[in-house]
């Protein structure tokens, strides 16, 4: 099949799988994109798309998907934790309260505390002196 056979949540978990097989991020860039063409109110695929963008350095396209995946979900930490993340690389004001959002939900669910912390090693293990993100850690769990 190809990706335009697959519907947009098949073409999700084959983008993931990707991505955690270590495809880099400018590939797999165009494979969200049409995700969140197809499904738009799909939070998940704005989350991910807005992460590959961060990875890649590409931190106002982040901004403009974080900003869409909390528009969809305000209640994903990842969300609020990618807004913050590319907020701080273009130098954008208001930080605090979307890392404040994201410590009560992971405060509030074991399992999504888990997932970011994951996710932070995971950006870091793939961008290992990526400061914004080792602030971003410190916030969410050493403070």
């Amino acid at each position: 099949m190809t990706e335009t056979e697959l519907s947009p949540e098949e073409l999700y978990q084959e983008g993931i799988k990707r991505y955690q097989e270590g495809e880099s991020p400018e590939t797999l860039i165009p494979v969200f994109k049409q995700i969140t063409s197809r499904a738009p109110k799909t939070s998940s695929a704005w989350i991910s798309l807005s992460w590959l963008y961060l990875l890649a350095d590409k931190p106002k396209l982040a901004y403009d998907a974080a900003k869409t995946a909390i528009k969809v979900n305000p209640n994903d930490p990842q969300g609020q934790i990618n807004l913050s993340l590319a907020m701080l690389a273009v130098g954008q004001k208001g930080v605090r309260p979307h890392i404040e959002k994201a410590g009560y939900l992971i405060l509030a669910d074991k399992d999504w505390a888990s997932e970011v912390q994951t996710n932070i090693e995971d950006g870091l293990q793939r961008k290992p002196d990526w400061k914004d993100l080792i602030r971003v850690k410190k916030w969410l769990f050493e403070e």
